[in-house]
């Protein structure tokens, strides 16, 4: 039987490197997007390179709705070895989707959802994108979002320090497959040519140093998405990796933030994640 690969945001950038790379290592791959005519070029380019045919399923991971349609179809198929949770957004206004903050949703509830609900059918590993930005992150998880003003970087920061607690705790209650999280460190894509280079969407304290900060940021997403790929394609390639490893940007296992660790982040992350996204949808008027 072919070893089947899923790869969420496929269509270009990192998703789309990754992607090629989990053909070159075998896998049919299924790339996910928004856009049917990028998917339709990521498609032909993993193609041309000569591996098992890869293929294009069209959804708009914003969508809590439509991640449990990709969802249902990717089950109805039967097993899959590997899913790539690749997707993220960063927003410099604050957005929401359904009523919820717009980055919460893409960076943590979306994998967090697809996730769940493809745990029946996955037979080898989940990998979670994560990012360095969760060092600038509030760890307190009441509610979405925490009290004070709207900063893109530092929410975008929070919700991946919120999926990465998933990832960690994910991994630690259950064994049916290997869990771990990849940091790619940063690339130049459509992320980097627009919203990172506003200073609105850093704290007032960093829009102080904001020349400062904007050179550290074009630094570190000056590097070709090839070489960001390449964390993602060894967590989900290596199964000599045990479940619970953070690989870095070097494509080296490294320490998870000690923040993500913490069982009472971990826990509040899991109330907060059922609450906005339960498995089985809630009919309208029916308050969950």
């Amino acid at each position: 039987m072919a070893r089947k690969a899923v790869v969420t945001a496929g269509t270009g950038g990192i998703g789309l490197e990754t992607a090629l790379g989990l053909a070159q290592a075998g896998f049919t791959v299924t790339v996910v997007g928004r856009n049917a005519e990028r998917g339709a070029r990521a498609v032909q380019r993993i193609n041309a390179g000569g591996a098992e045919p890869a293929r294009f399923l069209q959804a708009d991971l914003a969508s809590l709705d439509e991640v449990r349609a990709l969802a249902e179809r990717i089950a109805a198929e039967g097993e899959l070895e590997v899913l790539v949770n690749n997707v993220g957004a960063m927003f410099a206004d604050r957005t929401e989707f359904d009523g919820v903050e717009a980055s919460f949703v893409v960076n943590h509830l979306s994998p967090y959802l697809l996730t769940e609900l493809l745990l029946p059918v996955l037979t080898g590993r989940v990998v979670n994108v994560t990012s360095g930005s969760v060092m600038v992150a509030k760890k307190v998880f009441d509610e979405v979002e925490p009290p004070g003003g709207y900063y893109g970087f530092h929410w975008y920061g929070r919700a991946k320090l919120a999926n990465l607690a998933y990832t960690l705790d994910l991994a630690q209650r259950q064994t049916k497959v290997a869990v771990l999280a990849a940091d790619p460190g940063g690339a130049d894509t459509t992320m980097t040519d627009g919203t990172m280079r506003t200073s609105k969407i850093v704290s007032p304290g960093l829009r102080l140093l904001w020349p400062l900060v904007r050179r550290t940021f074009e630094r570190a997403t000056s590097g070709p998405a090839s070489v960001a790929a390449r964390p993602s394609i060894l967590a989900a390639t290596d199964t000599t990796l045990a479940s619970g490893t953070v690989i870095g940007r070097r494509a080296t296992p490294v320490s998870p933030h000690r923040m993500a660790t913490d069982p009472r982040v971990q826990q509040a992350v899991r109330k907060l994640s059922e609450r906005h996204a339960p498995l089985v949808p809630v009919p309208d008027g029916v308050s969950n």
